[in-house]
């Protein structure tokens, strides 16, 4: 795996920016909920668990998939 070195705000929750990045890595296939959760350092149930608040399906759908199902 690669290193990146990001500078942000004091304020800025590192937990949170590692949790986004891992998501967004996961809905794009490149990391799997393992590497994802290990980057964040949660276990993967907590990563798994945590992806709906990041609107990030774990069976790959997005919000608007869901919705056109639902509506039709």
């Amino acid at each position: 795996m690669k290193t990146i070195t990001l500078q942000v705000p004091e304020a800025a929750d590192e937990k949170e920016i590692k949790m986004q990045v891992a998501a967004l890595l996961f809905e794009r296939g490149l990391l799997s909920s393992g590497q994802a959760a290990v980057l964040v350092g949660i276990n993967k149930r907590e990563f798994i668990e945590s992806l709906g608040k990041h609107e990030v399906s774990i069976f790959g759908e997005t919000p608007e998939d869901l919705r056109k199902v639902i509506h039709g």
